[in-house]
């Protein structure tokens, strides 16, 4: 099998052409497989893709094997491929089919194997405020669909401790049935926003894209952030606009690795 890797801010996926051959259950078995930090190459994701002239189809699964229907990072990172292979220069733009819609990546500058976009996530949907209980505490929280389900708790940030406890158990809450990713997010200023990550199917992850977008949503709708603001993950930092036709998010994705699976 061909491989792929990038990564954005540390958030890394494995791409691999689409084989009508593999089903999902083997879908589901490979990325297991692939994504393994030490038996396999390592990676949050596995995306399989197809090419054509700017533009791409995706579908993700997370290292555990669940199906996801949208990665931000994930996305760019294909995006980066498109560009790569197809030698495009900033100001083309490449159109990415996923399981929650098409993506419209803005490609703004190319540096070596690092491509930055600016793309067009949608409206986020269904932003809410629930009250839950988790891990034996009392958690106000923001919902919302990015593409995927979030799931954010706005306020000072936790320790590591309670991290690696409230982390997993909103991320698998019953409130949840197909499971959510999960965002602790601490709004500094109005235009600056800094979060932790526990992903859903794959655990804490220096980046999301589609969490530092519902991040910046949630902090803009219940958080008192403006609309344009600059979200810090552990792995760095993502413009997010959120303007009338949607959601923007900007920042770059770095293509590291390109080789072949044998241990089929």
């Amino acid at each position: 099998m061909q491989i792929f890797k990038g990564h954005a801010y540390g958030n890394d996926f494995l791409l691999t052409p689409v084989d009508e051959a593999i089903g999902t259950a083997g879908r589901a078995e490979l990325a297991r497989a692939l994504c393994h930090r030490h038996h396999g190459i390592g990676a949050d994701g596995l995306i399989f893709y197809t090419l054509a002239p700017r533009t791409a189809t995706m579908v993700l699964f997370n290292a555990d094997g669940s199906a996801s229907e949208l990665s931000g990072n994930g996305v760019r990172c294909l995006g980066a491929l498109v560009a790569r292979t197809q030698r495009l220069a900033g100001g083309n733009v490449v159109h990415v089919a996923t399981d929650a819609g098409e993506k419209r990546l803005e490609l703004q500058a190319v540096d070596a194997a690092r491509y930055t976009f600016r793309t067009h996530l949608g409206e986020p949907t269904d932003i809410r405020r629930v009250q839950l209980t988790a891990a034996g505490e009392q958690v106000t929280a923001t919902v919302l669909g990015m593409g995927n389900p979030q799931c954010v708790v706005l306020g000072p940030l936790p320790d590591r401790g309670r991290f690696e406890k409230l982390g997993p158990a909103l991320a698998t809450h019953d409130a949840f049935p197909a499971g959510t990713n999960v965002e602790f997010a601490h709004v500094e200023t109005p235009d600056r926003v800094q979060i932790l990550i526990w992903e859903r199917g794959v655990g804490p992850t220096t980046s999301s894209g589609t969490g530092t977008a519902a991040s910046a949503v949630a902090a803009a709708a219940h958080g008192g952030a403006g609309r344009d603001v600059q979200v810090e993950a552990p792995g760095g930092t993502q413009r997010v606009e959120w303007c009338q036709d949607g959601v923007y998010l900007t920042g770059w994705a770095e293509l590291v690795l390109e080789g072949r699976w044998i241990n089929l």
